[in-house]
């Protein structure tokens, strides 16, 4: 069964909570109680293949879910014309002198970003928790997006049947690749909107709709209902606990990992906190990880809340190179307070009314020493980031984006203050660096590219033999279907007229 962080009393199956997305008071769903996971269970997973591995896992908080049929979506989520090499989440680069380093590539699907590790399984998961539950309605899929999220869901929910999906991103916050890739969206049950503000309008616009009984209504009148494609979604966050177990047991494969309960950090370059959360609650389930390592970019609220305990979001906005991590408000932190201090409902929704009101809230005391117990937050600049970038290149002849460079800069942070070398560490890169080449090019050559994005991802080929991903070639040409954007203000009355 599964609660909300915002009221204890409210429980509901795993079908219902990926329905759902939500609750209705804008709570999370979060499981009453993980699985434990001992050293022999990840020797037997070290066997298996991915889909293997997210059938296995997914099953133990899915009971309407059979092994068999949760092997059968994750096949199909995860087929090789998907994903590109022999994994879709590969361990690349070792760096075994001086940083005992990994890096976990995500970014091998049909949108070259991390979410389509969660977002090609997402339908499957909808639309059979939808026929476990007899909902007959049509489910409308609302997203806001900082960049990458948008691209993902709608390629994942295109024309799947008894679905309509509706994304929203910041007009100006999103990568120009980015947004190529949302308004070429092909698929008969899609639209793409842009909004006048940055992700954090988008974000708490689309909560705002969620819970808005007026919108709810006419969509009940129309045989539809809302749910949910960010990571505020169960169903989109539980597939992400599958990769951090993955690269894990691929370590006990090749003999990186060779006794039992050896740890190894874990860093992740974050925005909204669901990627993280999902590395704590592999954690939390037995994974052995020493340190959950928080890389934020120079919109560091997050750096400053686990450091500190103070929640703060009034402070400047900065566009940046990496901007799917363009975000002031991180929504998954909600379900990491509830379980920080004992699932205690009334004082997680305290802090979230405070936030809504003043922007800002502080946790208490014992709650902080358990953030700092598990974490450690650092951020970096563009300057640093794009240093990154070409030292990567320098030293490994390795081609990261710009979030994927973020981490490395923190990461390196971490090893400076803390001098834990000796702990094996698994960086994550969510997303091509094709996705930002331009950003990624300047960053090597220390000069503003002249040329279009295809240029620029033609000048960094040539420039690194790294090879350029299928679905970022086939954008070219590709005829731009979404144009329209909208005030904040006109969201709810822009997604009645897109269902039509």
């Amino acid at each position: 069964m599964y609660r909300c962080t915002r009221n204890d009393r409210e429980r509901v199956n795993a079908s219902q909570a990926i329905s759902q997305g939500i609750s209705a008071d804008g709570g999370l769903y979060v499981p009453e109680s993980l699985p434990r996971y001992t050293h022999e269970d990840l020797i037997q997973l070290s066997h298996c293949t991915y889909p293997e591995r997210a059938a296995r896992i997914m099953s133990d908080f899915l009971p309407e879910f059979t092994r068999e049929e949760l092997l059968s979506c994750a096949n199909a989520a995860y087929a090789r014309e998907k994903f590109s090499g022999n994994s879709p989440a590969p361990l690349s680069l070792q760096q075994k002198g001086q940083k005992n380093l990994y890096i976990l590539e995500l970014w091998h699907g049909p949108t070259c970003a991390f979410k389509d590790m969660a977002l090609q399984m997402l339908p499957h998961l909808l639309t059979r928790s939808l026929q476990k539950t007899g909902n007959p309605r049509t489910a409308v899929i609302l997203v806001a997006t900082s960049g990458d999220t948008g691209k993902a869901a709608l390629e994942g929910f295109r024309d799947v049947p008894g679905t309509r999906i509706l994304v929203f991103y910041p007009e100006h916050g999103v990568s120009n690749m980015q947004k190529r890739q949302m308004q070429v969206q092909e698929g008969n049950n899609v639209a793409v909107c842009a909004i006048e503000g940055n992700f954090d309008d988008a974000q708490t616009g689309v909560k705002r709709i969620f819970t808005d009984p007026a919108v709810k209504s006419k969509l009940e009148e129309r045989g539809m209902m809302f749910s949910s494609a960010n990571s505020i979604n169960w169903g989109r966050l539980l597939p992400q606990i599958v990769y951090y177990f993955s690269a894990y047991c691929d370590l006990i494969a090749t003999g990186e990992i060779d006794h039992p309960g050896e740890k190894i950090n874990v860093t992740v370059p974050t925005g909204n906190f669901g990627n993280i959360l999902a590395a704590y609650y592999a954690r939390e389930m037995g994974l052995p990880i020493h340190r959950l390592i928080c890389a934020s970019n120079a919109n560091n609220v997050l750096t400053d809340f686990l450091r500190t305990g103070v929640y703060d979001k009034n402070r400047p906005f900065h566009a940046t190179l990496s901007p799917s991590m363009d975000i002031l408000v991180s929504s998954n932190l909600e379900r990491l307070l509830y379980h920080l201090t004992g699932g205690n409902s009334a004082q997680v929704a305290a802090w979230m009314k405070e936030l809504a009101t003043s922007g800002r809230y502080a946790v208490d005391a014992s709650t902080l020493e358990k953030i700092r117990s598990l974490f450690w937050a650092g951020f970096c600049d563009d300057e640093k980031t794009k240093a990154s970038i070409r030292s990567m290149y320098e030293t490994e002849h390795y081609v990261c984006d710009p979030h994927t460079a973020v981490a490395v800069h923190v990461y390196d942070q971490y090893v400076e203050e803390t001098k834990d070398l000796e702990t094996p560490a698994v960086l994550v890169s969510t997303a091509s660096p094709y996705k930002f080449a331009s950003g990624v090019l300047e960053s090597l050559t220390g000069e503003k590219p002249l040329g279009d994005d295809f240029a620029c991802v033609d000048e960094l080929a040539a420039m690194t033999g790294a090879p350029v991903p299928e679905p970022i070639q086939a954008l070219r040409g590709k005829a731009i279907r979404f144009t329209g954007s909208c005030p904040v203000s006109g969201m709810s009355d822009t997604v009645l007229s897109m269902l039509v």
